[in-house]
Formats: structure tokens, C-alpha cells, sequence
């Protein structure tokens, strides 16, 4: 029985010993994980202010309002100052600043190709600078949400990389909650300890941090879930969309045009847009894209007043200024209505500064919380490989030291061992 006992105990240990080494690798494969999701929050941050970081580094990007500053200017006067500054140039779209400080912008496109966004004083008319259309702000967008991955046959790869993080997350946050009773009572005492050690002022603030990021957190992954989905139904060919085919002018509609004349006789912009806010008093136009062809639309848009996580825009006849698609919140069905709302809630920006900062504070306390996960698992993982190592140290020395101390004999010849 004896002998049985100290079989099991025998083999067992190293079978014990083997799942820890085990565990151990295991532990250290998580380290890329953890460091691919600080990045995605730490980008995410980062993004969610990138247009206010464009108005601090580029003065270019600011309003700049005169001393006494008249009205904005109209969307034909803006036309204007762009044929003056740039008459090569095509206007795409012209975007009024949804927040005061902001200039308003002009995208405009050369016959080459060549593609600029043009940053335009709303109030002077002067053009105070222009910058390319993937400038800082597209860029640390891109960068958190495909990781920069080319788009070549549906959505990138790195849409989905992102993406998926959010399923991780939300786990997490669930478990967080059962793991961690009461958690309430972090809200009514909480506790921050900076006076025993590093590990256990990590724990405390990894604790505190997923408590008051509750909400925050929950809205990031289920919005980030959606986006997984949305890129799987769209490369699936799977819409939500009630818009229907996309509309074009009526032939009818198109006057001829004369051998001297290169671009078709439309309506100004303030003609197109007092027809838009005539028929619906309550539409504040902000945007307006320019027909690409003689059979486009202009397109007329601007942010919800009854609704404002979402964008309205209306289809105006470029020679004749009739309405000729409405796509408002009454026109969207309760799915689009949800759909189209999950990329300004997981970026913030529908409010205004106010809203943006209180996500940027939030993201900051999420990326600290990543790390500070990062820190308790590094120091956990440090200790336990460390004790593991030092182990085997310990167990190969008695080894060494029985080699050399067991006696060896002459054996006569003929004698057995």
C-alpha cells in the first residue's frame, strides 16, 4: 500500500508540474492579446478627439471668427470664393462646421484625379488652408478601425480583427460583474490603495475603473459587436436598407446643351436648399454634395433635429429644385433607425465637445484598465514562471550532487551485479 501511494505521488507530481508549464505557455501567448486590445483602446481614445487634435496642430482648420462677425456664409458664396481661389477645380460636397470653432470645408476634386479638402473661414470667405483628404484625423480612424488593412474584395480583414475584440470585452465586463460581488458598493466606497504595493494598487484600480466604465464599456462592445455583423451581412450581400434602387433625373428633365456650353445649367445651391427647408421648416442643411453627371441629384443633408445620433438628407432635382426622395427618420424603418445609430454612439460625436470629452475620459480609464490587467497578469505570470524555473533549479542540483557521491565498485570478474 505504501508503495502504491508513493507511486501516485511520484507520477503525479510531474503530471502536476507539466499542467503548470503548461498553464505557464498558455499565459504567455495571452501577452499579444492583451497588447492588440490596449492598442485598439488606446487608438480608440485617440480618434474620438482626432478632429479637436487637428484644430489644435493646424490653425488652418479653425473658424477664426472677425471681431464682428456677421452672418455664415451661404452655400452659393462658398461656391464662389472656391471657382475664384481654385477654377480647375471640381466641388464635390461642402460641409458647414457642426460646432463653432470648426471651419467649414470644401472637398474638391482636379482633372487628374487629385483630390483636396479645403479649409474655408465661414465667415470671411477666406480660404485659410487645405489638406489632403486622408489628413491625421482619417488616419488614426483608419488605423483603429481596420488597422489600415486594404479593402480589396468586401470589408478589410482588420474590420473584422477589431471588431471581434468586442466579443472579449463584453465577456468580460458579464464575468467581471459575477466574479466581483457587490459590486455596487464601488460607486458609494471606493478604494484606491497607494500605500501596500504595486500589484494590489493595480487590482484596486483595475476594480474601480471596470465599475465606473460599466455603462461605457457596455455601449463599446455591443456597438462593436454590431459593426462585426455588419461587415458579415454586407459580404453577404444582406441589407437593411429601405431606400430602394437608386433614383436618377428623368430624362425629360435635362435641357440640351449647347456646343459652347461643358456643364449642365442647374439651379444654385440656395435655390436647391430654400426648397429643402421650405418643405420641411424643421431641416437645418449642413452638407450639400454636388451632382456627379447631368442625371444627379443634388444631395442635401443635415443632422436631426428630433434625432440628432442621425443624418437626414433629401434628393433635389439639380434644374427644376423638386424633391424627389426624402430619406428623414419618419422614411426609415425602426431597424435602420437602430443600425444607423451604433457608430455615433460608439464614437461620441452627435452632441457636440462636451459629449466627446466625456468619451475621451472614458476611453483613457478603459485603455488604463486594459493595462492595468496587462500589469497584474504580467506580474502573476513573472512570479509563477519564475518559481517554476527555480523549481526544476532546485530539483537538478540534488540530482548532481547523488551523481557524485555514489561509490563505484570493481567487480571481480565472473562476479554479477
Amino acid at each position: 500500500m505504501p508503495t502504491s501511494t508513493s507511486t501516485k505521488a511520484i507520477t503525479g507530481k510531474p503530471r502536476a508540474n507539466r499542467a503548470k508549464i503548461w498553464f505557464l505557455v498558455h499565459s504567455w501567448m495571452a501577452m499579444p492579446i492583451w497588447a492588440f486590445v490596449f492598442f485598439i483602446c488606446l487608438t480608440g481614445t485617440i480618434a474620438t478627439v482626432s478632429q479637436e487634435i487637428v484644430w489644435l496642430a493646424d490653425p488652418a482648420s479653425r473658424a477664426n471668427p472677425p471681431a464682428q462677425a456677421g452672418n455664415l456664409l451661404s452655400f452659393d458664396e462658398i461656391v464662389a470664393v472656391v471657382n475664384e481661389g481654385h477654377p480647375e477645380a471640381i466641388i464635390q460636397s461642402i460641409s458647414r462646421p457642426v460646432k463653432s470653432q470648426f471651419a467649414l470645408t470644401a472637398r474638391i476634386s482636379y482633372p487628374d484625379t487629385t483630390t483636396r479638402t479645403l479649409y474655408i473661414n465661414p465667415y470671411t470667405g477666406v480660404i485659410q488652408g487645405e489638406s489632403s483628404r486622408f489628413d491625421f484625423r482619417q488616419f488614426v480612424r483608419g488605423l483603429h478601425g481596420w488597422l489600415l488593412m486594404p479593402w480589396t474584395n468586401g470589408y478589410s480583414w482588420g474590420w473584422y480583427l477589431v471588431s471581434i475584440t468586442a466579443v472579449p470585452m463584453l465577456i468580460s465586463l458579464i464575468t467581471g460583474l459575477v466574479v466581483y460581488k457587490r459590486f455596487w458598493r464601488g460607486f458609494l466606497s471606493p478604494r484606491l490603495r497607494f500605500n501596500v504595493n504595486a500589484r494590489v494598487l493595480w487590482g484596486d484600480f483595475h476594480r474601480l475603473a471596470g465599475i465606473w466604465s460599466i455603462p461605457f464599456i457596455a455601449i463599446i462592445s455591443i456597438t462593436s459587436i454590431w459593426f462585426l455583423l455588419q461587415g458579415i451581412l454586407q459580404d453577404n450581400q444582406v441589407s437593411f436598407s429601405t431606400a430602394g434602387a437608386p433614383i436618377y433625373v428623368d430624362r425629360a428633365d435635362v435641357p440640351q446643351l449647347s456646343s459652347n456650353s461643358q456643364t449642365p445649367p442647374f439651379i444654385s445651391l440656395d435655390e436647391a436648399t430654400a426648397a429643402v427647408e421650405t418643405a420641411f421648416p424643421d431641416f437645418q442643411a449642413s452638407f450639400v454634395s454636388m451632382p456627379g453627371n447631368a442625371y444627379a441629384h443634388y444631395r442635401i443633408g443635415g443632422r436631426s433635429v428630433s434625432y440628432p445620433l442621425l443624418f437626414e438628407n433629401v434628393s433635389v432635382n439639380p434644374y427644376n429644385a423638386k424633391i424627389e426622395q426624402t430619406r428623414r427618420i419618419s422614411d426609415l424603418s425602426w431597424l435602420e433607425i437602430i443600425t444607423g445609430s451604433m457608430r455615433p454612439l460608439h464614437t461620441g460625436d452627435f452632441v457636440g465637445l462636451s459629449l466627446k470629452l466625456v468619451y475621451f475620459f472614458f476611453g483613457i480609464l478603459l485603455t488604463l484598465m486594459v493595462f492595468s490587467g496587462m500589469m497584474i497578469w504580467s506580474k502573476r505570470t513573472f512570479r509563477d514562471t519564475a518559481a517554476v524555473l527555480r523549481e526544476r533549479k532546485i530539483k537538478q542540483q540534488p540530482n548532481k550532487q547523488m551523481d557524485s557521491q555514489i561509490p563505484t565498485y570493481a567487480l571481480n570478474e565472473g562476479e554479477s551485479a
